[in-house]
């Protein structure tokens, strides 16, 4: 990876926080519709993997997916007006902020049920493998889902036809308000390794890290030697979603507060590139102050926007 690249990652990871951060605003103030579950913590997950992909390779999502629609290309713009319910948003404003997809840079959707986009992702692996293509698919999914059952059916299938698809598991340590040590039993690596699907954990927090991860299993998905699964260990610094006000109830402020003070993907990855001599803290400065801007005038552009028109309720409706 060359230095622009890894500022390129930097940029990308703090577009996606400031990104967040508005989207907090936008609810607390009463001018967003519905929830929104934030990635503020997590983003090195989601840019280290996408930069490992090309345009046209595949990904699925899940209720929390603002960060994967913008690391794989969405703008700030159309994402925006999506969650605000507005005609430019990438599903018209009718999918808002759990239900985005942007077919044009290869991403098949967000998904509000728990695993729910594996069967797409798997599907697409599969249209791709017999369309003779080397694309591959990523299925974003917490560790949530790894208690539903159509992860184990798809990751068989998978295994059973050598299928190009990475199944990457945010471990954020909690499912919604319980830690998932509560709910989940064994070693979580040995669940597609019982599949004989390549398996490796990584340290979530870290870009680099994930990076190189996923640039292993992609290239093992294009070289056709199947599956891989990825167990990216992770932590959202905010609630389950921009409503949840008791933290306190199922975890420390300690913890928090550690977390940010000493795993922020951001930090980490700005600490190496000044440690190794590749960045100097005003580049950051600058970065911040152009992606600020970029990200504001997004949501400008999304407040300003018309609403869809009545007339449009049945339009893409199917029975």
């Amino acid at each position: 990876m060359s230095r622009d690249q890894w500022l390129q990652m930097y940029a990308q990871m703090l577009r996606i926080r400031v990104f967040e951060e508005h989207v907090n605003e936008l609810y607390t103030s009463a001018k967003m519709p519905g929830l929104a579950h934030l990635y503020i913590g997590q983003e090195a997950v989601a840019v280290g993997v996408c930069q490992a992909l090309r345009s046209d390779d595949y990904i699925t999502s899940t209720h929390r997916g603002h960060g994967h629609c913008l690391a794989k290309g969405a703008s700030v713009d159309r994402m925006f007006a999506e969650l605000l319910g507005k005609a430019p948003g990438y599903c018209g404003g009718k999918g808002g902020s759990m239900h985005i997809a942007d077919q044009e840079r290869g991403n098949l959707g967000a998904n509000a049920i728990v695993a729910g986009s594996s069967g797409i992702a798997t599907g697409a692996a599969l249209a791709a493998k017999r369309q003779g293509s080397d694309r591959v698919a990523v299925c974003f999914f917490g560790e949530g889902g790894v208690g539903q059952g159509i992860l184990y059916e798809v990751m068989n299938l998978a295994a059973l036809w050598t299928l190009p698809v990475i199944y990457v598991c945010e471990n954020n340590l909690y499912n919604e308000y319980t830690h998932y040590t509560e709910t989940t039993a064994g070693d979580l690596l040995l669940r597609p390794r019982a599949f004989g699907i390549f398996a490796e954990e990584v340290d979530g927090q870290d870009v680099r890290a994930v990076h190189a991860a996923a640039s292993r299993a992609v290239a093992r998905a294009r070289r056709g030697e199947g599956p891989a699964f990825l167990l990216c260990q992770t932590y959202r610094f905010l609630g389950h979603h921009v409503g949840d006000i008791s933290r306190a109830y199922y975890r420390t402020k300690d913890e928090e507060l550690r977390y940010k003070a000493e795993r922020d993907p951001l930090r980490i990855l700005t600490r190496w590139l000044v440690a190794e001599r590749m960045a100097a803290p005003e580049e950051f400065a600058r970065a911040e102050q152009q992606v600020r801007a970029e990200v504001a005038a997004g949501l400008q552009f999304a407040l300003a926007a018309p609403y869809p028109d009545p007339g449009e309720v049945d339009r893409d409706v199917y029975a």
